[in-house]
């Protein structure tokens, strides 16, 4: 059991020790993706659901979830965020989004930036909902990441 990081010697949940690792500039991009009906879609590209903008609202959404992902995943490390953009794509069946966080620090940003995927796609589904109930989530993956000892990698 002691190969896996995040467990001790007597197998009990531990956060990683960083300590020793060199503070390196980190960045990681994820995406997803929310299918809905044309209706939905459209009312989204139009501005017209009677939420308000919710794009706006997504990307805020998203950006305000990947400063708190330490508080979301049990034992992710709280990370100076240097950067979080979070980017929506909507389209005749949907919105897909991509964020990127970056850091300078001693692990890695992957979290970060799948937690401001996840939290804007489930915006967009609450803000939407009255339009369509039966959107689906999906396609959420990490696309690339930089920096740290494990080096650069991309999908």
């Amino acid at each position: 059991m002691t190969d896996l990081t995040h467990l001790d010697e007597t197998g009990a949940a531990r956060m990683v020790d960083v300590a020793g690792k060199a503070v390196t500039l980190r960045e990681a991009v994820a995406t997803g993706r929310i299918a809905m009906s044309a209706e939905a879609a459209a009312a989204i590209r139009a501005g017209a659901v009677r939420k308000g903008d919710v794009l706006a609202t997504a990307r805020i959404a998203g950006i305000m979830a990947a400063k708190r992902t330490a508080e979301l995943i049990p034992l992710c490390h709280l990370l100076p965020l240097t950067r979080v953009a979070v980017d929506l794509a909507p389209d005749e069946t949907g919105v897909t989004v991509t964020a990127t966080a970056a850091a300078e620090g001693q692990t890695g940003v992957e979290m970060e930036a799948l937690t401001a995927v996840s939290t804007a796609l489930l915006t967009l589904y609450d803000m939407a909902k009255a339009l369509d109930r039966a959107m689906v989530i999906g396609e959420i993956r990490l696309l690339s990441k930089k920096g740290g000892k494990s080096g650069d990698w991309a999908a």
